[in-house]
């Protein structure tokens, strides 16, 4: 496996490394004191193509291959981890999820604006009460006439109060369990009875907002459901495994982000006379960084590698996303401490590593179930 940059995977890392330095990484600690969504920075990244980066030209998007992708997303995300957070839910949910199931129509007619940037999307699965626990999920679509009624509430939606296109699991048949879960197009602006409920204050992700969302007698035509009746639960976890290897690639970001810090603020700042760069148990620590972010980034482009190859990567995208989420914390936090105090208050960003990392161990699959998922698919 080689997994060196092509010319064109090199010139977007670039290119998007440049944004990043020049408009994300100032902007973010901003991003963090506000909360707010950075309009003026994805009305930028539209126009660089970056909001449809891996979907087909033909729908709006860059085209890119999946290398590309998460190299680009790297970068993003060492600029601000919300902002990643953003971009991948756009990109590997929303946009994915009406790419991959949607028919002919629904990819001109919802997909095009999202990759094109003019759409924000969002991926409503998860529930108070149904959030590893897919099948458990209480809400429901019923058929009505030519169309359906959605009734339930969503939780832990990123993007789901800025969003233009959702698209929300429900069950349409609640008596059979995951088989009984569909796919729909939701479009907030226009469905009377989407309500936003109210975003989270979180520990850190800013500037991504993540929504409670409900559903009070939500009518669709039935031109809006993705795929056929009873396929959700198969999309949703098709989609999310893909979306994996975004949150691999948003956590080698912010680790790369940690680590940079460490080292610059390492060679600058002196005690006993000398750089603390020049202690060993300084070097020791960059080196098990350095170490650890550079295998995480292998696993993640081992991962895209097999996506793009057509073979089974279901294992491969879990332990992406199990090492790299633990690994940014872990890096994030060694550069709290080689900052001492000052790694513990906000003039520095290492306090804000390690907060925006912590994040990575949670969504899109907790540690916990991605071991689960890494041990089925050993002894299968």
């Amino acid at each position: 496996m080689d997994f060196s940059p092509n010319q064109e995977q090199s010139q977007i890392r670039s290119m998007v490394a440049e944004f990043v330095d020049e408009e994300v990484s100032p902007a973010a600690k901003e991003i963090d004191a506000t909360d707010e969504f950075p309009w003026d920075l994805i009305d930028q990244m539209a126009q660089l193509d970056l909001m449809g980066m891996p979907i087909p030209e033909e729908y709006g998007g860059a085209g890119l291959d999946y290398h590309a992708y998460i190299a680009a997303l790297e970068e993003i995300s060492r600029g601000s981890g919300g902002l990643g957070t953003i971009v991948a839910a756009h990109i590997s949910l929303a946009c994915n999820m009406v790419y991959e199931f949607g028919s002919e129509a629904q990819r001109e007619e919802y997909l095009t604006p999202m990759a094109q940037g003019e759409d924000i999307g969002a991926f409503a699965l998860s529930e108070p009460g149904a959030g590893s626990d897919v099948p458990a999920m209480g809400t429901v679509a019923e058929h009505d006439g030519d169309g359906y009624v959605i009734n339930g509430n969503k939780l832990w939606i990123s993007n789901g109060s800025v969003a233009d296109t959702v698209t929300v699991f429900a069950k349409t048949d609640p008596d059979a369990g995951g088989r009984g879960i569909s796919s729909f197009i939701i479009r907030p602006e226009v469905d009377n009875g989407f309500i936003v409920e109210g975003t989270e204050d979180k520990l850190g992700d800013k500037g991504c907002p993540t929504a409670e969302l409900r559903f009070d007698d939500l009518r669709i035509p039935e031109s809006r459901r993705l795929g056929a009746e009873g396929k959700g639960l198969l999309q949703a976890l098709k989609t999310l495994n893909g979306g994996r290897i975004s949150i691999a690639s948003r956590g080698v970001g912010i680790a790369q982000a940690a680590l940079d810090q460490a080292r610059e603020y390492a060679q600058q700042r002196e005690q006993f006379d000398q750089p603390i760069s020049d202690f060993q148990s300084i070097q020791h620590k960059l080196a098990d960084m350095d170490t650890k972010t550079r295998a995480a980034r292998l696993l993640m482009h081992d991962a895209a590698d097999r996506k793009m190859r057509g073979e089974s990567y279901i294992k491969e995208a879990a332990q992406a996303k199990l090492y790299a989420s633990e690994v940014s914390r872990e890096v994030a936090n060694e550069g709290i401490q080689i900052h001492g105090g000052y790694g513990y208050v906000k003039d520095f960003p290492a306090e804000r590593f390690y907060r925006d990392a912590k994040l990575n161990e949670i969504y899109e699959g907790t540690s916990e179930i991605l071991r689960n998922t890494i041990a089925e698919e050993m002894l299968e």
